[in-house]
């Protein structure tokens, strides 16, 4: 019943993605709105690592393999460290920051601040909805018996998210950039652990979603751009919004005149 859940939230996730694919080209006024609008292509290939630790968090729940290893880190966590740092708290948000950061100490990224926002809001967007729908819907309790909403870890998925935000805005200035906030957020991601608040398996499939969350919203930004560019030219507006009502997840088209 679990894998049915995640199985059909997972088939919401990538109707959406795919339907950055699916803009009608013939519009020419549209097309030129975005002409020089740097862009990321989806392919693929770019679903290989996110899915697999995705797939690998998932796999975890009820697997006495990889449920005998999330105990063995468990019990060493518990035997082994007294004293708990709450740097996560901060940590997660460090790569989300140094998007904006690294452009107000004048290094230039691929997107001005426009198109950097609406990129990172749409990002921050898909992944809440899917970190906090999976919280509720699997309700996985967390190794310290703090609450029941410890898959997937948001800590980690909001840090990868941020990493990945980073390298692509900075990767053709210098891949360390990306490479940094890569270590912050694996960072991040073991102090989750640490202070005992996640399992593997959370923080595994967090940072897939972060990077699968961050690689989606490049791919929308083009159709975002339309819609937004849309917007000035009539006076009809219309608007895509995301739900989640506790028992599933879906959108709402609204316009207005």
């Amino acid at each position: 019943m679990i894998y049915k859940k995640v199985l059909f939230f997972i088939i919401i996730l990538l109707s959406l993605f795919s339907s950055a694919q699916s803009v009608d080209s013939t519009n020419t006024a549209d097309s030129l709105a975005i002409k020089n609008k740097p862009q990321i292509q989806f392919r693929a290939k770019q679903l290989i690592i996110p899915a697999a630790l995705i797939t690998y968090g998932i796999i975890g729940i009820g697997n006495d393999q990889l449920e005998s290893f999330n105990d063995q880190i468990k019990e060493e966590v518990k035997e082994n460290i007294d004293k708990k740092f709450t740097i996560d708290d901060f940590s997660q948000y460090l790569p989300l920051a140094s998007v904006y950061g690294l452009s107000a100490i004048g290094i230039k990224g691929k997107n001005n601040f426009r198109d950097k926002t609406i990129i990172v809001a749409t990002s921050y967007l898909i992944m809440g909805i899917a970190v906090n729908s999976l919280k509720r819907t699997l309700k996985v309790e967390r190794p310290d018996g703090s609450g029941f909403n410890s898959f997937p870890s948001g800590h980690t998925a909001t840090a990868f998210m941020g990493a990945e935000l980073v390298y692509q805005e900075y990767k053709d200035v210098s891949i360390w950039y990306g490479i940094s906030g890569y270590l912050v957020a694996t960072g991040t991601g073991a102090f989750r652990l640490y202070n005992n608040k996640h399992w593997l398996t959370d923080v595994v499939a967090g940072a897939g979603i972060g990077i699968l969350s961050a690689k989606a919203a490049y791919w929308l930004y083009p159709s975002i751009n339309r819609l937004l560019a849309s917007k000035k030219q009539t006076n009809k507006k219309t608007a895509v919004i995301p739900y989640y009502d506790g028992k599933q997840v879906g959108f709402g088209l609204v316009s207005t005149f």
